[in-house]
């Protein structure tokens, strides 16, 4: 054989076994790919497995938890819109109802109507049978309320003895009548108190919307109003702001909705629900401190006041020393104790009606009967005499022969009448002249207090009723106090259903102020 043949044979048998062994690695190789994969793939799939366990362990957890938080929130929210003692809607609820209600009252052209609620007389049964019956009391009245009217109405206790009842829709103004008259009867109900049974009565005072006004704080004032009016005429009854005759009827408006007026009624309620919304905490902090900034200021101003009084009565105390060298002092030094005392009263007196006349609060004590109001002027004119005497100022009483029959609290119109003559007198110069004036008409009683005194400028004029409002060229003149006394004659007018205007030309020019107060029924017309 050829050897170059042999030798190509053998490398080719060589070629052929190293083919053979490769093939084997490769094999080899091969299946321990597919064993690592296969392992591989079995911890990546565990790994897997137990990550989706965890995950949905963590997520149910995660549910769990943000439910309980929900339920929290959910109760802490219900909890903050409900009034402690009687688990009524609280004044938070209900303004956010009563904003609803409007809203829903001027989209669909309806009416709703409001009830002011006062009990009769509760304070006997907390000086009676104690204050643990008293909240017994208050709990079943909430009960009786809620009872007496429809599911979608609202029944919120306003405060104290006090409650409202939102009626979200009525047809006619009789049907608020009739469930104010449907609520009395159920009161009138016994009540089982402590054991005890005690029939309760109210006064119901009712507004109405759109006829009586179209703003919230308005309809609650005039229902307020209203209830007082109903208070003087005797217990349990009702009475319609609508009925006041100081308010001219309103005009019916003739409604005609169109589109325009549907899509701009669906803005206004849209753009009250974003006012609510955006309510802030940190607004909510702001008016809290702003309201202890005004409260720290009005303490301030109490204790100044206070101390003006204090002087001529050490200066009185001083002077007691000499009594035996000059015994007419004694005289003189009691009439200026006494006059400063009556001082100090009438300010307690003036500073706690202030506290008394807030935006939705009206607890002045009246006890309403037939009053001459020209009788009160002049009582009220005999007690200042000395006071005008002392300024030099003179007074001018034009006041005619006949009665001026008002029904009201006789010190409360002093009040009014006393509050007004100091107030031109603090304004007016040393000599100065005090108009007093009154007359009667076909269904009121104007009275009149006019001055030639320092007058009121335009800028002060809006304002001058507000607690502690003073005009800037008047503050310091002729010992002018904190500026209460007006703002307590404008409540109680407006509590005796009346209206007090002022009026000036400007500074300089003196001021004139005009109450107009309802007659007395069955009064003689002139």
């Amino acid at each position: 054989m050829n050897p170059d043949a042999v030798k190509a044979a053998a490398e080719l048998a060589d070629l052929h076994a190293q083919v053979a062994e490769a093939r084997a690695v490769l094999i080899r190789v091969l299946q321990d790919t597919v064993e690592a994969e296969a392992r591989l793939g079995s911890m990546e799939a565990a790994q897997l497995l137990e990550a989706n366990e965890e995950l949905v362990v963590a997520a149910m957890r995660n549910q769990r938890e943000a439910e309980s938080a929900a339920k929290a929130l959910d109760v802490a929210s219900r909890i903050g819109e409900l009034d402690v003692l009687t688990q009524l809607p609280n004044r938070l609820l209900l303004l956010d109802r009563f904003a609803q209600a409007i809203a829903n009252a001027r989209r669909h052209v309806t009416r709703m109507a409001v009830l002011f609620i006062d009990l009769d007389d509760f304070k006997r049964i907390n000086d009676t049978a104690g204050h643990a019956a008293g909240d017994q009391v208050l709990k079943q009245v909430a009960g009786v309320l809620v009872a007496s009217v429809r599911e979608a109405d609202t029944v919120s206790r306003h405060g104290g003895d006090e409650f409202m009842v939102l009626l979200s829709e009525v047809t006619q103004v009789s049907d608020a009548v009739r469930i104010a008259e449907k609520v009395l009867a159920a009161l009138a109900i016994l009540v089982d108190v402590d054991g005890r049974e005690a029939g309760v009565k109210a006064s119901i005072g009712i507004s109405v919307y759109p006829d009586d006004g179209d703003e919230v704080d308005v309809l609650i004032e005039r229902a307020d109003a209203a209830m007082y009016r109903a208070k003087c005429q005797g217990s349990g009854k009702v009475a319609l702001h609508a009925d006041s005759s100081d308010q001219p009827k309103p005009k019916r408006v003739e409604w005609e909705p169109d589109v325009g007026a549907t899509l701009q009624a669906q803005m206004r309620e849209a753009n009250e629900h974003l006012v609510l919304t955006v309510l802030s905490a940190e607004e909510l902090k702001q008016a809290a401190q702003a309201a202890q900034r005004r409260q720290t200021a009005f303490m301030a101003v109490v204790a100044d006041e206070l101390r003006n009084p204090m002087a001529p009565i050490r200066i009185a105390t001083a002077m007691l020393g000499r009594v035996k060298a000059d015994e007419p002092l004694l005289p003189r030094v009691q009439a200026l104790i006494e006059r400063q005392l009556t001082q100090m009263s009438q300010l307690l007196d003036d500073m706690l009606d202030v506290t008394r006349a807030g935006p939705r609060t009206s607890t002045f004590s009246l006890e309403c009967s037939r009053v001459d109001l020209g009788e009160v002027v002049r009582e009220v004119a005999d007690s200042a005499l000395a006071l005008l005497t002392g300024r030099s100022q003179h007074l001018v009483l034009k006041l005619p022969e006949t009665t001026l029959e008002v029904m009201g609290d006789r010190p409360r119109l002093g009040q009014i009448v006393g509050n007004l003559l100091d107030n031109a007198s603090k304004y007016s110069t040393n000599g100065a002249s005090i108009r007093i004036t009154a007359s009667r008409t076909e269904d009121a009683i104007v009275l009149t207090v006019a001055d030639d005194g320092l007058g009121i400028s335009a800028a002060a004029l809006a304002g001058i009723f507000e607690p502690f409002a003073q005009d800037g060229h008047s503050i310091g003149f002729n010992g002018v106090g904190v500026g209460i006394g007006l703002t307590v004659v404008r409540h109680l007018v407006q509590v005796l259903g009346g209206t007090v205007v002022a009026h000036s030309d400007g500074s300089g020019l003196g001021s004139l102020f005009t109450v107009t107060l309802p007659r007395a029924s069955g009064a003689a017309t002139p």
